[in-house]
């Protein structure tokens, strides 16, 4: 049975105590233990969630240091409370206090018992509930996107992931397959297990089978020990088979045997063990060519292609990019603590590149101009020359034309933008300061979503504001975009 509640005390009559006034609050699973038996109960038990420390060997007035060091090793996720006679206390260094979540005193007192399993009850809520917060937040950050095609993935991910169906994942590289079987993973019933990927194409043929299904020792040249393979390690979760197109013809026919019996056998072993996993794989090569060319299975390509999903490239939803740089920037800050910007003349370049390395390029090129303009502005110039060769001349002239210093109102540049004739005194009658605000605001934000042709998260760049900052001014100052009124 496994431990909730784990009470430590050399004192038995102490612990005996503590252990029934525990056992009338309804609390389930207590375990108590000595100072030299307790490991047993603290060692890989995931549902332990609090430790009850009383005396720990012969001298109870000593700090058991040691002991909370060898408790912290062993159980870091449990909370730890220390238990004491009154005007006794222990005293402790303060980072080892700063480990202990409660003091209780004995005789013990409902009250005070009850306060602290309260207390801990609630950080174990708000922790689950940060972690999943946490989960979700990560989930589809490398999915950003309102396009069409990125919102049909999504949805595509949710449906599928509650089923055990194996699931095909097609796209050029660098598109994300990997982010969205994570996703799968995440959001299915197996994602308390581990999600195991392997790439089948970076594996040297003879090394594949052990990998996949592991080995036995002496089995070959080289075992020198037993070995479990990734269907081992994925079970009861999900393996993610990334690159299937490159599997050589002999292990196609292993693996196709494996999804129909759902068994398999180590190599040098006879023994069948179970495949409880749940099958992702992945393929930036067409499939259907390379059964025609001999070198992949057709049986094999229709057990895995039951439910395919097949990601776009970033230049089919480049009206993507402005919400995608703006995440990756964001995470450059909070990762490295770096913040850089991009000129709107620069994300227009970006926006007539290609993108053959489609999001991973991106994501390269950010981290690069991270390193460059840490705490600055990117602009077109800081671009490689592979980008500005895809720039219109036409547009690359009038960004030059635009630099020109002039007086003239101007939104081609991401600088901030005034007007050539600030306020510098003021009326003899006085003026309105918040009208006079507003409608300079409302003045350039119109100007920003013209020169960003209605696009709101280009426009937000161009006034070096987050997207939904931007929206919110819109929506108060009832600023409509042109295809809003179309």
């Amino acid at each position: 049975m496994k431990t909730a509640l784990l009470v430590i005390d050399d004192n038995l009559a102490r612990a005996n105590e503590l252990c029934l006034l525990l056992r009338f609050l309804e609390e389930p699973r207590i375990a108590q233990a000595e100072s030299s038996n307790w490991t047993g109960f603290a060692e890989n038990n995931p549902d332990l969630r609090c430790i009850l420390l009383g005396q720990y060997g012969s001298n109870d007035d000593q700090p058991p240091i040691d002991a909370i060091h060898a408790i912290r090793a062993l159980a870091p996720r449990a909370a730890l409370v220390l238990v004491e006679d009154a005007g006794q206390p222990r005293n402790l260094p303060i980072v080892v206090e700063a480990s202990c979540s409660a003091r209780l005193t004995h005789p013990f007192r409902y009250p005070q018992l009850s306060q602290i399993l309260a207390k801990l009850q609630q950080a174990a809520v708000r922790e689950a509930r940060n972690t999943q917060l946490g989960r979700h937040s990560e989930l589809f950050r490398s999915l950003i996107g309102n396009s069409p095609t990125i919102a049909h993935i999504r949805e595509l991910v949710q449906r599928v992931a509650s089923s055990e169906s194996t699931v095909m994942i097609l796209g050029e590289s660098g598109t994300g397959k990997e982010v969205v079987a994570r996703n799968i993973h995440y959001y299915s019933h197996r994602s308390q297990g581990p999600f195991v990927p392997v790439n089948c194409g970076a594996i040297p043929d003879n090394l594949l089978e052990s990998e996949l299904f592991g080995h036995e020792k002496g089995s070959f040249t080289g075992a020198i020990s037993t070995r479990r393979g990734r269907f081992e390690l994925a079970r009861g979760s999900t393996l993610f088979l990334d690159e299937i197109g490159d599997m050589p013809l002999n292990m196609q026919v292993k693996l196709l045997r494996v999804l129909q019996e759902r068994t398999f056998e180590r190599v040098g072993s006879d023994r069948s063990l179970e495949a409880d996993v749940r099958i992702i794989a992945a393929t930036h090569r067409n499939l259907e060519d390379l059964i025609k060319a001999g070198s992949f299975r057709e049986d094999l390509y229709y057990r895995l292609h039951v439910f395919p999903i097949e990601m776009p490239t970033l230049r089919d939803r480049v009206e993507d990019l402005p919400l995608l740089i703006e995440e990756l920037v964001e995470r450059a800050a909070n990762e490295q603590g770096v913040r850089f910007a991009l000129s709107p003349a620069a994300l227009r370049c970006l926006g007539h590149y290609p993108w053959p390395g489609n999001v991973r390029e991106l994501a390269n090129l950010m981290e690069r101009l991270a390193i460059m303009k840490p705490d600055g502005r990117a602009d077109l110039n800081d671009l490689p020359a592979k980008f500005r060769a895809y720039y219109p001349d036409e547009l690359a002239a009038v960004e030059a034309a635009a630099s020109v210093p002039n007086t003239s109102l101007s939104v081609s540049t991401a600088d901030a933008i005034v007007p050539s004739e600030p306020v510098t005194t003021l009326p003899p009658d006085g003026l309105d300061l918040r009208q006079y605000i507003a409608d300079l605001e409302t003045s350039l934000i119109q100007t920003a979503l013209e020169d960003a042709n209605g696009v709101v998260a280009h426009a937000a760049s161009l006034l070096k504001m987050r997207r939904t900052t931007l929206v919110e001014k819109m929506r108060k100052y009832s600023i409509r975009r042109d295809d809003d009124e179309a």
